[in-house]
């Protein structure tokens, strides 16, 4: 679905923007996402609940003096994996039974209301936000899509999905439930301490006000509390060492029956049955929280001008804020299990699109080692290093964002038109105005990355806005610089990652092979032309002028001919460097092993009995 397109072969259009706090998560996300091959994908690292609207600069002038409706970046599709207290995972992380405390949910409400804020604010009306944690706690979960509600008025409705995957255990959201703080249970805000009040928000209970309104009120109540910070008896409150449990009951696995009571003088008003409640005992699983909101209309002034105040802020004091912070940002994992929401662009009824992208080293870093691309003795380089010094003055001179390097265009034509000509690359794949690097000396560039036209009007977008939007990654690698000794035309060569997305365009530098040599290729790595099983191939290939090319495993009985191979991103290939006498493979020594293993199982191919950290080659 993440890559369907509605015109049959070209790629998709929609866009998935994908946000952590933390950098290091940011760098997983890009790792695990690189196997998708896509190129819509853009990964941000921002505090989710100051996520930028990229207002362009012009815009945010007119917005605060509500000239203008706000023209900025509106999803599709919103899903909001808050932090939380993680009390869902105990079942897998033993040390929760030892770190939990009731404090953690309480200290984290208004951090998850703030980012789901920032959720809804951002979406487009008619689209939806999926809010999800995995705690238990209703703190975290219930009370925060109450006071979602109660902060959006009539713009925003908690749908019922009861209906959807029948074959999901899970429970109805509950109604009423209690706070607890230091050892003691409070039914609604007025029993809370007054020294206390600021911790317990009026928001945290189900019959409550918003906390914005509570807090203002609760400042001119007096509140009756014996000496040492003790309660009085006429505060409705419970002290015990048990766990507390809803009144309600627990409603069975695949009831939909609202358990709560809305006539409960301290129930919820809202239909936070609706909600999705999945516990451990339930399908040996861990504990979800799941609720699905859909966006009505616009919310309303006073919290327009809530947003309208943080994109001024965001564009002003925090971006120079942000600059100077370091690029890795520590979270205290064990307190706050995930911090991550994700952002969906969808093109027009669009279908739903996610991605990779590929590990977007950054051009400045050191390069990546040649032992994860099998080169043989050849004289074939994989480049060479740039000057340290002079680049960091270029990164640091075009960057915004300190630590992150820049995101450009690419507009060297005569590079673009060179890799198109010796590729065979078909216009209908248009690379002019969709290529980027990540490297400030774009004359230099050893790595281009391929976006879609979709993150390509959000980058433009983005430079317009005076780079509000942080992005660690984009796109997908599509050609790397291969210097050699070969006397190759092109300076470029075809990144693996790219083929699933290219394969079907390209038309020179092809060759097909057999299951047994392609085995063969991926083991070895390095392979002598007269070295093939199959003479024929081996001929192809000591034929074929120097440089990168693609092999494309022929299965079954098809023609040796490579035209006669239907090209589609199940396609499986390889690219290879066709040296002075030697093939060599261009794929890193995970995804070979992987692509060996798996193609020796297809075919039911002898496996090589040699051990898989040998630096094997077969050659003269």
């Amino acid at each position: 679905m993440i890559h369907q397109s509605k015109e049959l072969g070209l790629p998709p259009r929609a866009l998935v923007i994908a946000n952590d706090v933390n950098a290091q998560r940011c760098d997983l996300l890009i790792h695990n996402a690189k196997r998708m091959c896509t190129a819509n994908l853009i990964v941000t690292n921002h505090e989710a609940q100051h996520f930028p609207g990229c207002f362009l600069a012009n815009d945010l002038s007119e917005i605060c003096k509500n000239d203008c409706k706000p023209q900025r970046l509106e999803f599709d599709r919103v899903l909001c994996d808050v932090p939380c207290s993680g009390d869902g995972t105990m079942r897998k992380g033993h040390d929760m039974w030892r770190k939990w405390n009731s404090g953690m949910g309480n200290g984290l409400h208004l951090l998850q209301v703030d980012i789901s804020m920032r959720g809804l604010a951002l979406l487009k009306v008619g689209g939806m936000m999926v809010y999800s944690t995995c705690s238990m706690n209703p703190v975290e979960n219930e009370a925060v899509i109450a006071e979602l509600l109660r902060r959006s008025g009539n713009s925003v409705e908690l749908l019922d999905v009861s209906n959807k995957l029948p074959e999901l255990v899970r429970r109805p959201g509950l109604s009423t439930w209690k706070v607890q703080d230091k050892g003691y249970w409070f039914q609604n805000h007025e029993d809370v301490p007054h020294n206390r009040k600021n911790v317990i928000l009026p928001s945290m209970f189900p019959s409550s006000t918003s906390t914005q309104e509570g807090l203002s009120a609760c400042n001119n109540t007096e509140i009756n509390t014996d000496n040492g910070g003790s309660f009085s008896r006429n505060f409705s409150i419970e002290k015990t060492s048990e766990v507390y449990c809803d009144t309600g009951g627990v409603s069975n696995s695949n009831s939909t029956k609202y358990s709560g009571s809305t006539s409960n003088s301290f129930g919820s008003k809202f239909p936070l049955h609706h909600c999705m409640r999945i516990v451990p005992h339930d399908q040996d699983s861990g504990a979800f929280f799941i609720a699905v909101l859909h966006k009505l209309s616009p919310l309303n002034e006073s919290q327009m001008a809530e947003v309208a105040k943080t994109e001024q802020l965001l564009s002003t004091d925090r971006a120079v804020k942000l600059k100077e912070e370091p690029q890795t940002e520590k979270v205290p994992h064990e307190k706050v299990q995930h911090h991550k929401i994700s952002f969906e662009v969808l093109d027009d009824d669009k279908s739903l699109e996610e991605q990779q992208n590929l590990s977007m080293d950054n051009d400045s870093s050191k390069d990546s080692k040649l032992s994860e691309v099998g080169l043989g003795s050849d004289g074939v380089e994989n480049g060479e290093a740039e000057s340290g010094d002079r680049m960091k003055k270029l990164q640091s001179k075009n960057s915004k964002w300190k630590g992150v390097d820049p995101v450009l265009f690419f507009k060297d034509l005569t590079v673009i038109k060179n890799i198109v000509s010796f590729f065979g690359i078909n216009e209908s794949f248009q690379l002019e105005g969709h290529l980027v690097t990540r490297s400030a000396d774009t004359d230099n560039a050893r790595r281009i990355y391929y976006v879609s036209k979709s993150v390509q009007e959000t980058l433009r977008r983005n430079v317009e806005s005076e780079e509000q939007l942080k992005i660690v990654s984009l796109g997908i690698k599509m050609f790397e610089t291969h210097r050699s000794k070969d006397g190759c035309s092109c300076a470029y060569r075809l990144s693996y990652e790219s083929l699933p997305l290219l394969l079907p365009y390209i038309s020179k530098r092809m060759l097909s092979s057999s299951p047994k040599d392609f085995q063969r290729l991926l083991h070895y790595r390095t392979i002598n032309f007269a070295h093939f099983i199959d003479a024929r191939f081996g001929e192809e290939v000591a034929s074929l002028m120097p440089g990168c090319c693609v092999v494309v495993l022929r299965e079954g009985h098809q023609n040796l001919d490579v035209d006669s191979i239907a090209m589609d991103p199940t396609t499986i290939a390889i690219v290879c460097w066709r040296g002075k006498a030697t093939m060599n493979v261009m794929v890193s020594p995970p995804d070979r092993k992987e692509l060996l293993e798996r193609i020796t199982h297809r075919f039911g191919l002898e496996a090589f009995r040699v051990d898989e950290d040998e630096d094997v080659q077969l050659r003269d």
